[in-house]
């Protein structure tokens, strides 16, 4: 077959794929296998071979990712339920002050928090965000609501343990201690700065709050009289906030704020990660280290998190807690793992095609502008279907073939795609319309401080990533 027609029918899979989710609502996973399917037939790849590439693609990307995000989902279940997250937002005031919490909130929600489900994460942070906003000043509001909209869907792409950097991680082959070091490199300064530029925008006149915030909150929910930073009222119960369901009563959120430590509810996870870099850099030297070549293993290390985690649980909330805390893990990480392994199918198809060789020889003299170009196409994907993952995998694994015929690590496709698919959250995202009531924002303030802000932290992205690139 043709390069041409390769290119024609690839690209009229990916169309098929958005108009399937976006035009007639059929379910993402479904989707995706249906493209996956023409794509391998109408390629010549034959019936046999087609449906061997998508279950190959499948079963591969799980054998990678699927233990780390049951894991990861598992744990972070666990955390939601002790209030881990609203006793480290009220820490944070204590140690920085009100006037640094957009910064040293985002950058706890991008980094220390991902292993907790995005839509959970929202729901119990956002309140807590809109809460603080009044002590951060007259922009309180529009600030945070930047902070918060950067940092959920930066952490998710960069990362590890958020959900779409496992993945990404898995469908280009990248180690995941490496993708935890760069990841960290890239999601550090892309929220620093995207949220400063969003603050000196906000503080120039770009946020009208007389348009741009709306009072849907009741009075009793937001007293007037605040207490003392980190102390709650006598009628509010750390557990407000929470999703219904989560398996947390009052009188044990109350036992886990006075009796838990909340360092030694994130201990398991913060030793997993420093079990994973630690892998990492050991790999990097070329070192011998057995010890920590086990105990370095992503899932020996996250199952480590995830066992520890349990054991602090059980002292926080109780044995039956836990047990809820895990069966709401188990139903968040299906629908996860699902489009992870589909999003692995579309891409093992993409590459069967003989797509790389032909994407390879238009790319040779550079190595930018594949970059550039994965970019590009996880944007576009972001702005039709309105999934940061989904789009992150399917552009990632357009390009992922190109990656050996360049010699280009993967990395930086990884690291790229995912800086693309955070292009534009808008009306179709989920997470544009919890952050825009939950903070209390109109929809024109939240296409401000959603839509533009994450645009604004997927260019830095991109600039962080070509930056990367000149050294690897």
């Amino acid at each position: 077959m043709s390069d041409t027609a390769i290119l024609i029918n690839t690209a009229v899979a990916v169309l098929a794929t958005v108009v399937l989710i976006v035009r007639f609502k059929v379910n993402p996973v479904i989707s995706l296998v249906l493209g996956s399917l023409y794509l391998g037939l109408s390629t010549g790849l034959g019936v046999s071979k087609t449906i061997e590439t998508i279950t190959e693609g499948f079963g591969e990307i799980m054998v990678e990712v699927g233990l780390l995000i049951a894991f990861g989902v598992l744990m972070g279940s666990i955390l939601n339920d002790v209030g881990a997250i609203r006793r480290l937002v009220d820490h944070l005031v204590k140690v920085f002050g009100p006037k640094y919490l957009p910064y040293t909130m985002a950058l706890a929600i991008a980094t220390a928090l991902q292993s907790i489900f995005l839509d959970v994460l929202l729901v119990i942070s956002a309140p807590l965000a809109r809460r603080m906003a009044p002590k951060v000043g007259k922009l309180g509001t529009a600030r945070m609501a930047a902070a918060m909209a950067i940092a959920l869907e930066c952490g998710i792409v960069f990362m590890v343990p958020g959900v779409a950097s496992l993945a990404l991680a898995g469908l280009l082959g990248v180690p995941l201690g490496k993708m935890l070091i760069f990841g960290f490199l890239v999601v550090v300064p892309t929220v620093v700065i995207s949220i400063a530029i969003m603050s000196f925008l906000f503080k120039r006149g770009f946020w009208k709050a007389s348009r741009d915030e709306q009072n849907v909150f009741e009075e009793e929910d937001f007293p007037t009289s605040q207490p003392r930073v980190g102390a709650r009222t006598p009628t509010e119960p750390e557990g407000q906030g929470e999703p219904a369901g989560s398996g947390v009563a009052v009188a044990t959120s109350t036992r886990t704020q006075r009796e838990t430590p909340l360092l030694m509810l994130f201990a398991p996870l913060l030793l997993s990660l420093a079990l994973i870099a630690g892998g990492a850099i050991v790999e990097i030297l070329e070192a011998h280290v057995p010890a920590l070549e086990l105990l370095g293993d992503p899932v020996v290390a996250l199952l480590i998190g995830l066992i520890g985690t349990t054991i602090v649980g059980r002292f926080a909330i109780g044995q039956q807690g836990v047990e809820n805390a895990i069966a709401t893990g188990f139903k968040e990480s299906g629908q996860i793992l699902l489009l992870t392994g589909v999003g692995g199918s579309l891409a093992a198809t993409v590459a069967a095609a003989g797509l790389g060789d032909i994407l390879g020889g238009f790319f040779s003299a550079s190595a930018v502008a594949p970059l550039v170009v994965v970019w590009a196409i996880a944007a576009v994907l972001h702005i039709a279907v309105g999934s940061v993952t989904l789009s992150a995998i399917t552009a990632a694994g357009m390009l992922a073939p190109i990656a050996p015929v360049l010699g280009l690590d993967p990395i930086l496709i990884a690291l790229a795609a995912g800086a693309g698919s955070l292009f534009m959250v808008h009306v179709t995202s989920n997470t544009f319309w919890l952050l825009q009531t939950l903070l209390g924002q109109t929809v024109r303030g939240a296409l401000k401080t959603v839509s533009f802000g994450v645009s604004v932290a997927s260019v830095v992205a991109l600039g962080m990533v070509l930056t990367l690139s000149i050294f690897l």
